[in-house]
């Protein structure tokens, strides 16, 4: 008895110890909760790969990221989704109505949108520029960008752990979320798409904050 106590004992230890190395101190309980705490602890850099789309002049997406020196909320997205994008053009949409609000009241906050298309082999330029017009996005807040090349397309994917999976019928299954940059061209902050005025409070008070 007493040795099946101690061998029950041990396996809970263990498995409470498994638990905790898992979930970041039982932080987290899912992948997509350990990547926003992983973002947190420690920033990504956006890596250098070419971009382009609709008034869009910057050589790679790190200088895009840095043009102005503000905040960018960023997410993925491409033209021809009818499911999640849906739901991310009108959380961006209402992101740009307050950032509108804000320079209105005379407190703009130099926080910007960028949306990145992860099929650019269809998302063109001008694909972008009828999807950013159906949307009403204002050029000067909200910019539109593909990545052409396929390989750096994959690799900015798998840089900042955006999931992106083929249905097979010319459509994908991928992950929704803000995605927070500094003008140093990082990922600071992941925020769930519910969480559109966490991430909008967040950006703003690391606009406010940049020297």
């Amino acid at each position: 008895m007493l040795r099946t106590a101690v061998l029950s004992l041990l396996l809970a230890l263990c498995g409470y110890a498994a638990a905790d190395w898992l979930t970041h101190g039982f932080q987290v309980w899912t992948d997509e909760g350990a990547r926003r705490l992983e973002v947190a602890l420690q920033p990504v850099d956006a890596p250098r790969v070419t971009v382009d789309g609709p008034g869009v002049a910057a050589p790679d997406l790190p200088a895009l990221l840095a043009q102005g020196g503000g905040v960018t909320i960023a997410d993925f997205i491409y033209t021809r989704c009818q499911t999640v994008c849906l739901s991310l053009g009108s959380t961006f949409q209402q992101l740009q109505a307050a950032l509108r609000a804000d320079a209105e009241a005379g407190h703009p906050g130099n926080v910007r949108l960028l949306s990145i298309s992860f099929d650019g082999a269809h998302d063109h330029p001008a694909a972008l520029r009828a999807y950013a017009q159906g949307l009403r996005a204002d050029p000067a807040l909200w910019r539109f960008v593909r990545v052409p090349d396929a390989a750096q397309e994959q690799a900015l994917l798998r840089r900042l752990g955006v999931v992106v999976v083929p249905d097979g019928r010319g459509d994908y299954e991928h992950n929704a979320a803000l995605l927070v940059f500094d003008a140093r061209g990082r990922m600071v902050r992941v925020f769930d798409v519910a969480e559109q005025q966490l991430a909008l409070d967040y950006a703003r008070h690391l606009a406010r904050s940049a020297p």
